[in-house]
């Protein structure tokens, strides 16, 4: 894709450092078809930017990103075919990101949810304010964290640690997170610019190649993983998607109430 092409992303540049910036600030950057259909693109796209040496991902507006858009969950439901394209969607998101041979920085602007989370702990460096929280709440909408945070989250926090909150999908303050090993830096909001910005300009002006090797050499074992074993967690959020669970948790969501969960 050209950058002009990107409709639910906006992009800006500080020198070396291209920044990329989730945009649906409306809908606090809740993934729909068409981000996430960007998302699969444009790590690769950066990969491939003769412009930038570090890559800074962040959200516009108060949150980071707040998961998947509920329109676009239900038309999986009613449409479950599509999930298909969103599964090879998923892997192409995760992969590129740790792909991508230049360090990536999570500006974590506010809280990431679900995918959002994925997207914010798949970067080598997440710095994030204060007042942010993060989670992975995929069973609390019927569905398997299969897009990337049950692979994840064990990596980096430890399994009993990371099944304790992917199992009930609780969130995390931003205090907490860093104390787990999810978050790399908690500053106070008006410190985040200075924080994420400066480290990404540092970098820029490190030594590019002996940093970018260093990124790819630590990332060998995690992509081993991903790679290993992704196909099944998609496969079974695959699955989760035709439950009844998840359709109860969807119109609960819509209907403001409390899910029944059946088990079905």
């Amino acid at each position: 894709m050209k950058w002009d092409d990107y409709q639910c992303i906006q992009f800006e540049r500080r020198q070396r450092v291209l920044v990329i910036k989730l945009n649906r600030p409306d809908q606090l950057n809740a993934i729909d078809g068409r981000l996430h259909t960007e998302l699969s693109q444009v790590f690769t796209d950066a990969a491939a930017d003769p412009d930038s040496d570090v890559i800074v991902l962040t959200g516009n507006g108060k949150a980071f990103c707040a998961g998947g858009d509920l329109d676009w969950m239900q038309s999986s439901i009613d449409r479950p075919a599509e999930f298909e394209l969103v599964a090879a969607e998923a892997k192409a998101i995760i992969y590129s990101q740790l792909d991508l041979s230049k360090p990536l920085v999570c500006r974590l602007n506010g809280h990431a949810i679900g995918l959002g989370a994925t997207l914010a702990v798949c970067c080598d460096i997440v710095v994030a304010h204060a007042g942010v929280k993060i989670g992975d709440p995929h069973v609390k909408v019927g569905l398997v964290a299969g897009d990337g945070g049950a692979l994840l989250w064990p990596q980096l926090m430890g399994y009993a640690k990371a099944k304790r909150y992917l199992l009930t999908g609780d969130l995390l303050s931003a205090a907490e997170g860093e104390r787990l090993g999810l978050l790399s830096e908690v500053v106070p909001p008006e410190q985040l610019d200075q924080a994420s910005y400066g480290l990404a300009e540092r970098l820029a002006r490190g030594a590019t190649k002996a940093i970018r090797w260093t990124k790819i050499t630590a990332n060998l074992p995690l992509k081993q993983l991903v790679h290993s074993h992704f196909d099944a967690g998609v496969a079974y959020e695959m699955l989760s998607n035709m439950t009844g669970d998840h359709k109860e948790a969807v119109a609960a969501f819509r209907e403001r109430r409390d899910a029944v969960f059946t088990g079905n």
